[in-house]
């Protein structure tokens, strides 16, 4: 059943789960089975490669990946039954700070007379409402008091860039795991198979996860 391994740094919680793997495998495991998540591809790929030390190369068959890897992978097999095209394109912060930076133009943001926030303040903004499950006014009173003012222009702001992302079937960091969080909760089937298909899940530095991951 679900177990969380509480240890401080250098400890050995890494070393535990690269074991475990091997010992699933050993034992006669799927491989395909298992699914390991961690913050890092290079992470991943490390603790893969530790475990086929310990045995062989069946560990290479293991998920492994990022949270948002695994989402990816995900909703290209699944993301129409959430209204997501299979060739869906990512964006990288980069990318997602120039479309807000282009709706906020076209809103008539960038010539106020009160200084609206940058880009990347509100790329920010937008992400953690997200990752904290915290509404957009309660984020602001929190994290960014002095712009309670924008609290109306950044919520059409936001409402106009999630609309630009579906008319274009582009998707950021964050949808990536939004969607998947909502095609989890929604659709049963693709619940179940996944539920089918990974039968031992392990989470390296889950001190580190937000809520949405969660």
């Amino acid at each position: 059943g679900p177990l969380l391994i509480i240890a401080g740094a250098g400890t050995g919680k890494t070393r535990t789960l690269v074991y475990r793997v091997a010992h699933l495998i050993d034992q006669g495991v799927d491989p395909r089975s298992i699914l390991l998540l961690t913050f890092t591809r290079r992470a991943a790929e490390e603790m893969l490669r530790r475990a086929s030390l310990l045995i062989d190369s069946r560990c290479s068959q293991v998920a492994g990946g990022t949270f948002h890897s695994f989402a990816n992978l995900v909703l290209r097999i699944s993301g129409r039954h959430i209204g997501l095209s299979p060739s869906f394109t990512i964006m990288d912060r980069p990318d997602s700070e120039d479309v807000i930076q282009l709706i906020r133009t076209d809103m008539g943001l960038n010539l106020k007379e009160k200084r609206f926030p940058r880009k990347q303040t509100v790329g920010e903004i937008f992400s953690m409402t997200l990752n904290k499950h915290t509404p957009l006014a309660d984020l602001l009173e929190l994290e960014y008091p002095h712009l309670v003012d924008f609290n109306f222009e950044l919520a059409e702001l936001f409402r106009r860039y999630i609309d630009y992302k579906r008319t274009k079937s582009l998707v950021d960091y964050d949808d990536l795991l939004t969607g998947l969080r909502d095609l989890l909760a929604d659709h049963a089937a693709v619940r179940q198979r996944l539920s089918d298909t990974y039968r031992f899940i392990m989470v390296d530095e889950y001190q580190d996860t937000n809520h949405l991951q969660a």
